[in-house]
């Protein structure tokens, strides 16, 4: 079957995001590596995404950017996948995807880069604190399934992806509902392949030449 989906990545980036999202969603794709020197900053590169950073998709002429959005695009594309609630069901589904596309990933970032709030300033940046965006998640992931109840959703594997990082690379707290919530993460076939996948590149490319 011919893959209407180009998928633009590297196996060290958020593009394992991506690539999850299109494991779970189980369409064909064409995967183009990008390393990260001159090929990211290339043109034609540029011409697709101006940031010149991955990971990027392009289906049926349409470009899509940005992992959130990426997960979001694919789950309305193929609704047969059943990776987005009804439209009438959606508020956990927009609420906790966003909250890990802007708190979660600021929050996050600003703190492997040594940068903290002054005090008295948390009003002025969206997360507030680094503690009090983690109590936040921790209450989006801590019933017995997935964000949106029994249903797992694109904003699992979003949000889901920030939480298992978090765990994996001591960028969040070890909390009993964070471990849980990764725990059922891993068991998913979709998120296993993704990480098959990757994890092959990544090991190829380490490879002494």
């Amino acid at each position: 079957m011919a893959a209407d989906i180009t998928f633009y990545t590297n196996p060290m980036s958020r593009g394992q995001i991506a690539r999850w999202m299109l494991e779970e969603v189980g369409q064909p794709y064409e995967m183009i590596i990008l390393d990260y020197g001159p090929a990211m900053k290339a043109a034609d590169y540029l011409a697709i995404n101006p940031m010149g950073k991955v990971p990027a998709i392009v289906h049926k002429g349409k470009v899509v950017t940005e992992a959130a959005a990426i997960c979001a695009y694919l789950a309305d594309a193929f609704p047969d996948a059943g990776l987005a609630p009804p439209l009438a069901e959606r508020a956990d589904y927009y609420r906790w995807m966003f909250f890990a596309a802007g708190p979660v990933e600021a929050a996050v970032s600003n703190k492997a880069l040594g940068l903290s709030v002054p005090e008295g300033r948390e009003r002025t940046i969206g997360y507030g604190s680094f503690d009090h965006m983690i109590d936040a998640l921790e209450q989006a992931v801590s019933g017995e399934q997935w964000i949106c109840g029994d249903q797992f959703t694109a904003a699992d594997v979003y949000a889901g992806s920030q939480v298992d990082w978090g765990l994996t690379f001591g960028t969040m707290p070890s909390r009993p509902a964070f471990e849980a919530y990764a725990a059922r993460l891993r068991e998913r076939p979709a998120y296993k392949r993704q990480k098959e996948l990757d994890n092959a590149l990544i090991a190829q490319m380490q490879r002494p030449a």
